[in-house]
């Protein structure tokens, strides 16, 4: 059996890098930082035009129709430059719940975010906080047993501050007349799917996010000169980046299985997933931690760029379930009584 991803995934992964490099930078990062809304209109247009906000939109509505599976490539590169822009909120968790609604809200809703004419926000119980409501042209909320849609004359926005600058989050209150779109068992059914692929989002750009500390640790310890020469000789540094790089490269297959198995509908997803957003976080975090130790004291500056990628690292470890939620699911899975486990198992 062949798992590799096809030539044609691979050579769009690369087109989309180096669009993604040139345009955001860690100096118009830092620029949207100052504005009001955080987020670069301009920037959503040209992603719109390169056709990456209908990604996963089907064809017949305007879209390129592609599967989670598609897009996880994407994720990473939107994770190695940080983007602040909700592109891997839109392909991964507001596209596929609005196709698995159907009917009118889908017609009316997806070809406008294929155009990039509209924003579509999900939000969950499970996160407290609702990230980029103040942008979103519709809402799409879990209250309790029922998800509602609200456009944003429904919905009143309290903003909370987060670790990460480029975050927007918002405490969100619907009004009444916000319209029903599902409810009970169906409306839990489509909220454990949208957590799914929130948390499968977070652990694909924790991939590129830990690529890039790395990179950036290597740069800058190639350059930094002490006793006489770079301290990228030292034993002690090539250790602390090869011990990032043992934990990136265990955890890609982990992202890359997560993401056939909910393009895939598996009965496994859940479990995937949440194996997949555990091992690309702790390499991340761990990322984070080593690649401040090699940078020194200039690490925890403002200055140093670093800090963008490490904060971002940090905040999507708590976002679509933390830590606990996620050994929680494959706790339960593993010690299910009669669970099918081991490499015979895999492939059942």
């Amino acid at each position: 059996m062949d798992f590799t991803f096809s030539e044609d995934q691979l050579l769009f992964q690369d087109s989309v890098r180096d669009f993604l490099v040139n345009e955001v930078t860690p100096e118009r990062i830092r620029a949207s930082w100052e504005t009001a809304s955080g987020r670069d209109a301009a920037l959503w247009a040209q992603l719109a035009e390169l056709g990456l906000t209908g990604l996963t939109v089907p064809e017949e509505l305007g879209g390129l129709g592609m599967s989670e599976l598609d897009f996880i490539l994407l994720a990473q590169e939107c994770g190695y430059v940080a983007l602040a822009e909700p592109l891997v909120h839109t392909a991964l968790v507001a596209v596929p719940l609005l196709r698995e609604l159907g009917g009118e809200l889908a017609a009316q809703w997806l070809p406008r975010i294929a155009a990039g004419e509209a924003k579509v926000i999900v939000g969950l119980e499970h996160n407290l906080l609702v990230e980029d409501a103040h942008v979103a042209d519709l809402l799409l909320l879990q209250r309790g047993e029922r998800i509602l849609a609200a456009t944003p004359d429904q919905v009143a926005l309290r903003h909370n501050e987060s670790v990460d600058p480029s975050r927007r989050l918002f405490a969100v209150d619907v009004a009444a007349d916000a319209a029903e779109v599902a409810s009970g068992e169906r409306a839990a059914e489509l909220a454990t799917r949208a957590l799914d692929r929130g948390a499968l989002g977070c652990a694909a750009q924790a991939l590129g996010l830990a690529q890039r500390m790395v990179d950036m640790s290597v740069q800058y310890t190639s350059e930094r000169q002490q006793f006489g020469q770079a301290i990228g000789a030292f034993q002690a540094v090539k250790h602390h980046m090869a011990n990032i790089a043992v934990r990136l490269e265990y955890a890609r297959a982990p992202v890359h299985r997560a993401a056939y198995s909910v393009a895939c509908a598996e009965a496994v997803a859940s479990q995937a997933v949440s194996h997949a957003k555990l091992v690309a976080c702790e390499a991340a975090n761990l990322a984070a931690k080593n690649c401040i130790q090699v940078h020194g004291a200039m690490g925890y500056t403002w200055e140093v760029d670093l800090h963008i990628f490490m904060k971002k690292a940090w905040a999507l470890a708590n976002s679509w379930g933390d830590a606990g939620f996620h050994k929680t699911r494959v706790g339960e899975h593993i010690f299910a009584e009669g669970a099918a486990l081991g490499a015979g198992a895999t492939f059942a």
